[in-house]
């Protein structure tokens, strides 16, 4: 089985491969999942790390795979009060995507109805999820993203 042990530089190599997984399983560092070609592939990572759609990872046989963010059921929040939404969000260790104007977090329907009631305008979208990694986490979260 294919093994992917480690996070490459961008830019390293064209990649040969690609891996799609959701933001969930783009967090964990040991995982038996599948390349988009069907491919068996067993990560194992640092502990810590967080996979991002656009990172390239190398594979136990010198192949370069892309990682890419899998499309999920996500929540589009805009508010003229962002700022106060992302903290009643925090306050409940919800992982937020921050963007221009809008934040998007994992659907659940409890969440939606509080950041209603907190007077944000809510809808349902199917997008790629990355969230914030924390100002702890390693490396941050300063790659670039094209937001809709």
């Amino acid at each position: 089985m294919l093994e992917i042990t480690s996070r490459l530089g961008k830019g390293v190599r064209a990649p040969s491969g690609q891996l799609r997984l959701p933001f969930e399983l783009r967090q964990k560092s040991r995982l038996r999942t599948k390349l988009v070609s069907g491919e068996e592939v067993a990560l194992m990572l640092p502990r810590g790390e967080i996979l991002r759609g656009g990172d390239l990872v190398s594979a136990s046989d010198g192949r370069v795979i892309e990682v890419l963010a899998q499309p999920e059921k996500l929540l589009h929040i805009e508010s003229a009060q962002l700022a106060k939404l992302a903290y009643h969000l925090g306050n409940r260790h919800v992982p937020v995507q921050v963007g221009a104007g809008f934040l998007r977090i994992a659907a659940d329907h409890v969440l939606e109805e509080m950041v209603k009631k907190l007077g944000a305008t809510v809808g349902a979208v199917e997008a790629p999820f990355e969230p914030e990694g924390g100002a702890y986490a390693s490396g941050g979260h300063s790659h670039h993203h094209d937001h809709e």
